[in-house]
């Protein structure tokens, strides 16, 4: 198991510092120039060579590639254009609002997704599995953004169980912060909650025809036991896949979630960068989320080994 997890690091280590390189040469060539962000379009050719040449811009790609990954392992990420702080800082700071939305994301994936799912599979063509089908169709059919303003004119303008945006911060309590994050959490999980959902009732019905199900069933044992320790343990190889795809696209919804919601997160952190051409914050943003891929698609390996031993051999 070991030897497994150490091999599938070193690929996504490589996978990692190549995704790296094509950013930082993808980056710069996006409309718009640093030095005349700082002065202004107004600014001297002079004054802009200057600038360029005090921020490195001036060297061959090579040499600003190796200048940045030595100053990035040394947990340095440059300094924003825009608002003259390290990026390190500001990223800090808008993690308190992105990672905890997103891990209560993902949680209402997952823990209403496969019981959903596994509740469909076993009242198959009945109407446990009908009304199952019918959630999810809804959930894949309406789009993340239209979900969230859905939401926001029932619970806020309708109900006013909740404020329909912005983020307070944790000051006044897990509760409450837990309580605005709530609204956005669901829109933002609604349509991988959905995909899930399905992908779980399709992989276990598969399983339940198995002839090993049969046999088990035939030989007296406890359908509870048939269900999770032999049925539901084997079909989780293809739900892993998905939750692991689905926690990527959770990632890739914060931008517009964020927006809508009027939160000072790493979407919007995303959206202001690019709006300012900020190349010091999109390199460090785009770096990070192709490492919370890559971790996703580790953890969905390193689960592959655990459910199938025979995964690790090959």
């Amino acid at each position: 198991m070991q030897r497994y997890v150490v091999r599938r690091v070193a690929a996504l280590a490589v996978t990692l510092l190549f995704v790296s390189l094509l950013v930082f040469v993808v980056v710069p060539v996006l409309p718009g120039d640093p030095a005349l962000i700082i002065l202004g379009l107004e600014a001297s050719p002079d004054s802009v060579a200057r600038v360029r040449q005090a921020l490195g811009l001036d060297q061959p790609i090579p040499v600003q590639y190796a200048r940045w990954v030595g100053q990035a392992l040394r947990g340095d990420l440059g300094r924003s254009i825009q608002y003259d702080l390290p990026v390190g800082t500001l990223i800090l700071s808008r993690l308190t609002v992105t990672l905890p939305l997103t891990l209560l994301a993902a949680g209402f994936m997952i823990a209403a997704a496969i019981p959903l799912g596994v509740f469909a599979a076993t009242r198959h063509r009945r109407w446990g599995d009908y009304l199952t089908m019918t959630l999810s169709q809804l959930g894949v059919a309406v789009p993340g953004f239209w979900a969230g303003l859905l939401l926001i004119l029932l619970f806020s303008v309708r109900l006013g169980w909740m404020q329909s945006g912005g983020f307070d911060g944790w000051g006044a309590g897990l509760w409450h912060g837990l309580r605005s994050l709530l609204l956005p959490a669901v829109a933002l999980g609604l349509f991988q909650f959905a995909v899930l959902a399905r992908t779980t009732r399709s992989a276990l019905l598969e399983v339940l025809r198995e002839e090993y199900v049969k046999t088990a069933r035939a030989k007296g044992v406890a359908e509870r036991t048939v269900l999770f320790r032999h049925a539901l343990r084997n079909a989780l190889i293809p739900i892993v896949t998905f939750a692991a795809l689905d926690l990527g696209a959770i990632i890739g919804g914060l931008i517009i979630t964020e927006r809508i919601f009027q939160y000072r997160g790493m979407g919007d952190f995303f959206l202001t960068a690019f709006d300012n051409g900020d190349f010091n914050q999109l390199m460090p943003w785009m770096v990070i989320v192709v490492v919370a891929l890559i971790m996703f698609n580790l953890l969905a390996d390193v689960t592959y080994a655990w459910l199938d031993p025979r995964i690790r051999l090959s």
